[in-house]
């Protein structure tokens, strides 16, 4: 299976690092705030990239690239994930891994296998509260929870990270990923920002003055929590 987009430049994604950005057509949420609405709901749709197309351009960019963040969608759901990692690794790259911790056997074996040097996992909101996030049914729950056990227990560089919107996330919310999260090493807290992109449209970000409110609570109970975007 092959990847659907590709930024070539990014300075923000993998931190002090310049990375490349893969991204991976399909996902198992329907999160409304998703920025990348067309990998998700219309994956068959996407463009394709030849993966020997992508190692080209990564091998004439070693000189000046350190690292390849790999996103979707979710990425996770890839087949070949990881001898596709494999390959990326050989040359010499940093790999980060962007997922929503669904597929925690999948997380491990990659770490296991000295293949992700970082992982940013989306915690979407309180556990009672995610379903209604997601808009997907099925949620395993304990899926996500043993994703975060792992990145906390494993000393994989990692970030949680909250896109907040005014229509689903208060305090209240933030108590409960407090529990899901709790002593974790970084959270970011995301605005929402309504793009053509998204999945729906019409929710509205969550004021400063709120996120602020927000993270000076997590801070009781997160090792380092910023806001992103504010």
């Amino acid at each position: 299976m092959e990847f659907s987009g590709i930024e070539k430049l990014s300075l923000v994604d993998y931190d002090n690092k310049l990375s490349c950005i893969l991204f991976f057509a399909g996902c198992n949420f329907r999160c409304p705030f998703c920025q990348n609405g067309g990998l998700v709901l219309k994956p068959i749709e996407q463009p394709i990239i030849p993966f020997e197309q992508i190692l080209d351009y990564l091998k004439e960019r070693k000189n000046v690239l350190d690292a390849v963040v790999i996103s979707g969608g979710e990425p996770t759901l890839m087949p070949d994930l990881k001898e596709k990692i494999i390959k990326i690794k050989k040359l010499g790259y940093l790999v980060k891994l962007d997922t929503n911790g669904t597929h925690p056997e999948i997380v491990k074996d990659l770490y296991n296998n000295g293949l992700i040097d970082y992982v940013a996992m989306d915690i979407k909101n309180s556990e009672d509260k995610y379903s209604l996030t997601i808009r997907a049914e099925n949620l395993h729950i304990e899926k996500i929870k043993e994703t975060i056990d792992f990145l906390k227990r494993s000393g994989i560089g990692y970030e949680f990270r909250t896109t907040m919107m005014l229509e689903f996330h208060d305090m209240k919310s933030m108590e409960g990923i407090e529990k899901l999260i709790g002593n974790a090493n970084k959270l970011f807290l995301q605005k929402y920002i309504d793009s053509d992109n998204c999945i729906a449209h019409g929710f509205h970000a969550v004021p400063e003055e709120e996120a602020i409110k927000f993270r000076d609570y997590l801070r009781k109970f997160v090792k380092q929590v910023d806001l992103r975007g504010y």
